[in-house]
């Protein structure tokens, strides 16, 4: 009888440690299962993260490309280049490289800067890239003292047209040329141009002209527009290049690289682009 239990007990202890053995291998699978469970929607979310990452990079691409297009350019009848990505922020227009045909910016929008008039007039739309530049430029001068205004960015073909003709009736087709650009090849289409000037120029009865360069607020525009993407479009001395007077009031935005070099270099776009004479 005591044989017995001792047999019975015996085998007890045996059932009593598979089945301790069985759920520690149970759990460490279990575990296992979990941390691979956790790998994989690790690895899921890393490769989620990298692709809306992507989409996210490949769209500021498309919307504020700094790129220069390769593509040789073609001429259209009258000799002149057609630009082939006019919403790259460094597109080159100028008498030498039109835009295309009907171009319209997609993202004009109204920026929120200071203007001398209140209507809500194409004149007073930029591209939203320059706009958000024109904000912190605005701001900067606020802070050091100059109070900006805007005068006039964007400016469809209908309107260069009539800006050209009034130029050619007024001041004859050579001088016209010099101080206006031919329908199609004016950089306020882009909608990254704009004429700005200063509260005290507006008590002229011009406030776009030469004398804004020689004022506090024009000398501190030409010297920190850089710093937020601009650059004086037209400056003095380089007329032979640019096709233009000087024009110390138009500034264009390239975004920050491309504005600091040009500044550092005392260069115009078109040598940027080593686009001169093309």
């Amino acid at each position: 009888m005591n044989k017995l239990k001792v047999t019975i007990m015996g085998l007890s202890c045996c059932a009593l440690l598979v089945g301790c053995g069985t759920d520690k291998n149970s759990a460490a699978s279990s575990a296992t299962e979990k941390q691979s469970h956790k790998t994989e929607q690790s690895n899921q979310t890393t490769d989620s993260s990298k692709a809306s990452d992507n989409q996210q990079n490949v769209s500021q691409k498309n919307n504020t490309s700094n790129s220069v297009d390769s593509e040789p350019e073609k001429k259209d009848k009258d000799g002149l280049y057609i630009v082939n990505d006019p919403q790259s922020i460094l597109v080159l227009v100028n008498k030498e490289h039109k835009l295309p045909d009907g171009y319209v910016p997609p993202d004009l929008v109204y920026p929120d800067i200071r203007f001398p008039y209140s209507d809500m007039v194409e004149k007073r739309q930029v591209r939203s890239v320059t706009a958000e530049a024109l904000k912190k430029l605005f701001k900067a001068a606020d802070q050091a003292g100059y109070t900006l205004y805007g005068e006039s960015g964007y400016r469809s073909y209908k309107r260069q047209v009539s800006v050209y003709d009034a130029n050619v009736e007024a001041n004859g087709e050579a001088q016209a040329s010099v101080v206006s650009a031919h329908p199609g090849t004016s950089e306020h289409q882009t909608g990254l141009a704009i004429d700005i000037t200063s509260k005290d120029m507006l008590q002229e009865s011009d406030p776009l002209v030469e004398k804004f360069g020689d004022t506090p607020a024009g000398k501190w525009v030409a010297e920190h527009a850089h710093e937020y993407g601009f650059i004086i479009r037209y400056p003095k001395g380089k007329e032979d290049i640019t096709g233009y007077e000087y024009e110390p009031w138009h500034i264009r935005y390239v975004g920050k690289e491309a504005a600091t070099t040009i500044y550092d270099k005392g260069i115009t776009l078109e040598e940027y682009l080593g686009k001169v004479n093309k």
